[in-house]
């Protein structure tokens, strides 16, 4: 559902699954699998997942505190028109760093 690629250093993990209460293990479970590759650096590309509800940013805001526990960080690319509106609207925007492009996203870790 959540399947997670490695890039160099950077894991994408990519979805077409709605991030809610249904899918939110999945989501939670592939960020799980980027943390044996050492300090977890990961591009979540929402190009195709069609919405989230509060569950699901929820998972994103416990994926980013896994993450930043381990000294890493999760970023976001390329959500779609109604994610970017949740994201905004919920103010999840200003939790996490939000890319409309992939590669952009995952240039954020060489800074």
């Amino acid at each position: 559902m959540y399947p997670c690629k490695r890039s160099g250093a950077v894991d994408t993990i990519s979805g077409s699954q709605p991030l809610t209460r249904d899918h939110q293990s999945a989501f939670l479970n592939s960020v799980e699998s980027c943390f044996g590759n050492g300090q977890p650096r990961i591009v979540f590309d929402m190009i195709h997942v069609p919405l989230m509800d509060s569950v699901g940013m929820e998972a994103l805001l416990e994926a980013r505190d896994r993450c930043h526990k381990l000294g890493g960080s999760i970023v976001l690319a390329r959500p779609t028109p109604l994610c970017r509106d949740i994201l905004r609207i919920n103010g999840i925007d200003k939790e996490l760093n939000v890319y409309d492009d992939a590669v952009k996203a995952m240039g954020s870790f060489a800074k």
